[in-house]
Order: structure tokens, then C-alpha cells, then sequence
């Protein structure tokens, strides 16, 4: 089964995924620009779920890097040249950013495009070598990181590279609760994220922590 490196996974949403991905086996490692604050969170994590002792570990980023498919989780700001610095170690590998351009502006959550349209798109012209995938970006954390519960959500995946949005798609099938959706190339992820501003509008306003069902689908 493949190792999944999390990059700036002390986050909560990173960190959540990271839980989930060892719960389903994967030997997990929680990287951080601080590797003694990732070896510290891991630490409690092991404390709450005693099953996923020697399944996450906590190292830095190089480390995380150095894994079979690397997962970007830092602030958006940042996962441009974050990915940049670690490009021989990230080059040839499936690279999921689940990173959102949100900006506060008064009390509402508005959604940031970058040049290229999407987080996504950037962290692929920034790693040519590599096949970037966007997935994971509506998953509300708390929810990603109860581990023994049920994921109620789909989640939508997208990426130029064909094989790379079907494996990743068929990751996330494997997510009790959860559906892998392929949503084409990422001509659709600036949609897809700015969507999470509207999430989290909703959930401040009705005091939730909402997610995305799509009806219609077969599968």
C-alpha cells in the first residue's frame, strides 16, 4: 500500500486526512516547516487512537515528501512555494492539494483566484513533472478527522492527468461514507474551490459544518 506524506499537515484539515489515511492502512507522515510541532501533534493523535501507533509519524516536510503520494495542506499562500522547494522530491508523483484561496473580507469568507485560476493549476505549472490532483477541498476537518464515523460527502476530484484523477478517486472510494467523483480537468478547480467560501458562509450563518451530496450519480 502506498505512503502518503502530508505537507504542512499540522493543520486541521491536513492533519484529519492524514488520520484517515492511516486508518485505512497507509503508513502516513505529517510533515511540517517544524518537525518537532508535527512529531508533537502526531503524539496526541497516537494518544486518542492507540490503532494508529507506527501508522502516522510526525517528520518534516522533505520527509513527507520523499512518500509515494504527497498531499498539499499548507496556507494557500504558501503552497506555491512550498511544492517549489521540494520539486526533485515531488517529481513523477501524484500530488493532491486540498488548499483553498479564501480571503476575510468583513465577516464573510470570499474566494481568492490566483492567476492560473486555481490553486490546482498553479501547483501544476510549478511542478511540470509531477501530476497534481485537486480533491478533498469541501471535506469539513472535524468530520475528516472522527476516523471511526462515516464520511458523508463526495468529493470531487480533478487533474489533467487521467490515471492520476482515477487513482485518486478510487483513494477516496475507499473512505467509509465518502464518494470519489471525477470532475475532468482543472478547467473545473477554481470552481471547486471558490465553492468552499460558500460552504463556510453557510455553515458561520446556520452554525453547521456542511458538506456536498450530488445527486443523480450512478455509482
Amino acid at each position: 500500500m502506498e505512503t502518503i506524506g502530508v505537507l504542512g499537515g499540522t493543520g486541521p484539515a491536513g492533519l484529519a486526512l492524514g488520520k484517515r489515511f492511516a486508518k485505512l492502512g497507509h503508513r502516513v507522515t505529517i510533515g511540517s516547516r517544524d518537525q518537532s510541532r508535527a512529531i508533537e501533534k502526531v503524539s496526541e493523535v497516537c494518544a486518542e487512537y492507540g490503532d494508529l501507533e507506527g501508522s502516522i509519524l510526525g517528520g518534516s516536510n522533505e520527509e513527507a515528501a520523499m512518500c509515494d503520494i504527497v498531499v498539499v495542506a499548507t496556507p494557500w499562500d504558501g503552497a506555491e512555494s512550498t511544492v517549489r522547494a521540494l520539486k526533485a522530491s515531488l517529481d513523477g508523483k501524484v500530488v493532491i492539494s486540498m488548499v483553498n484561496a479564501l480571503l476575510k473580507v468583513g465577516p464573510s469568507l470570499h474566494p481568492y483566484l490566483p492567476p492560473r485560476g486555481s490553486i490546482t493549476a498553479q501547483l501544476q505549472a510549478a511542478l511540470p513533472g509531477s501530476k497534481v490532483v485537486g480533491a478533498f477541498h469541501h471535506a469539513p476537518a472535524k468530520e475528516l478527522g472522527e476516523i471511526h464515523e462515516n464520511l458523508d460527502c463526495d468529493i470531487m476530484v480533478v487533474s489533467d492527468n487521467k490515471d492520476a484523477r482515477e487513482q485518486v478517486v478510487a483513494l477516496v472510494d475507499r473512505v467509509p461514507g465518502a464518494r470519489g467523483v471525477d470532475a475532468g480537468t482543472n478547467v473545473s478547480a477554481g470552481a471547486i474551490e471558490s465553492m468552499t467560501a460558500v460552504l463556510i458562509n453557510i455553515n458561520i450563518k446556520y452554525k453547521t459544518r456542511s458538506s456536498i451530496r450530488l445527486s443523480g450519480l450512478e455509482k
